[in-house]
């Protein structure tokens, strides 16, 4: 069994049509269609519907459809892995959380330009979710973030666990009375401000889950854009926001922040790189993190 065998047939299920399926791949219908008559003899299986418009497929060509695609994927990375490791290049992507940014980001992207010789930084805002495709596709080279999505080609390294705090309004009940410290059990019924309501998993879906790990359910959980914006709600008097320590340095107006003592309030800071990597950039800077990891 051949990929092309395979993209042939994936891109008549996509297509829904031998005609249109033909004209995508550029050849004509009558190979097409011997392509696929080979593949079902083959498996022994009957892989799409006789006689249907638009084509479909069968229970079995459906199930075989999802394994196309997956290997399908997985060539086209592992080709994209090869080729920039082939690839001699000066300049280092570094992809990264907005957040990160009142961590110690620019300390470290500071710390690169300055000390790895003629190399160009380049800076890629990207998502937690969305550097793991990233570095597939050679579009990032070393990724910072705060979940622990896992895949077999990327190496991920835990950085730090930072603790979350629970920012408020100056006149909130709880600075009023001189609560100094919270667990999340406290705050279920109160409107609280979560951030990004970008694709899932991120960091609203990671303070979600810890309620979930706690066996609380939050009653009034509101997810906004960004984390200045979560912020500037909270600034103007509406409820509160669960942020990463270092996130407390938002130089905003009529906020406190109380630490949370839940075991599970931490948040893990993340450097992730393709596992066949091995640019000596990538040891610099892996060698200089674990510095910084003595000096905490």
């Amino acid at each position: 069994m051949e990929l092309r065998t395979l993209k042939y047939f994936a891109t008549v299920v996509e297509e829904k049509s031998i005609t249109k399926a033909a004209e995508k791949l550029c050849i004509a219908q009558p190979p097409l269609t011997r392509q696929i008559k080979n593949l079902e003899s083959e498996l022994g299986v009957v892989l799409f519907e006789r006689g249907m418009r638009p084509i479909k497929t069968t229970e079995v060509g459906e199930f075989f459809y999802q394994y196309a695609v997956q290997i399908l994927t997985l060539t086209a990375h592992a080709k994209s892995m090869v080729n920039r490791y082939k690839v001699t290049d000066t300049t280092v992507r570094i992809g990264y959380v907005g957040s990160l940014f009142y961590w110690k980001l620019p300390e470290i992207i500071d710390y690169l330009r300055k000390h790895i010789a003629n190399v160009k930084v380049e800076l890629v805002e990207c998502g937690t979710r969305d550097q793991v495709e990233a570095l597939k596709l050679g579009k990032i080279d070393i990724g910072f973030g705060r979940l622990g999505i896992s895949d077999p080609s990327i190496k991920r390294i835990v950085i730090e666990r930072e603790q979350l705090f629970l920012a408020v309004h100056k006149d909130h009940t709880l600075v009023t009375q001189n609560v100094k410290e919270v667990h999340l059990s406290q705050l279920v019924n109160e409107h609280i401000y979560i951030y990004p309501n970008t694709p899932k998993p991120n960091f609203s879906t990671f303070v979600q889950g810890i309620f979930s790990e706690l066996d609380l359910i939050p009653q009034n959980l509101i997810e906004t854009r960004e984390i200045h914006m979560a912020l500037g709600m909270v600034s103007s008097g509406e409820g509160g926001c669960i942020i990463p320590k270092s996130a407390c340095s938002i130089g905003m107006k009529n906020l406190k922040f109380i630490p949370i003592l839940d075991n599970e309030a931490e948040s893990p800071i993340t450097v992730a790189y393709r596992s066949i990597d091995n640019n000596e950039y990538i040891k610099q800077i892996l060698d200089y993190l674990d510095e910084l990891k003595s000096m905490n």
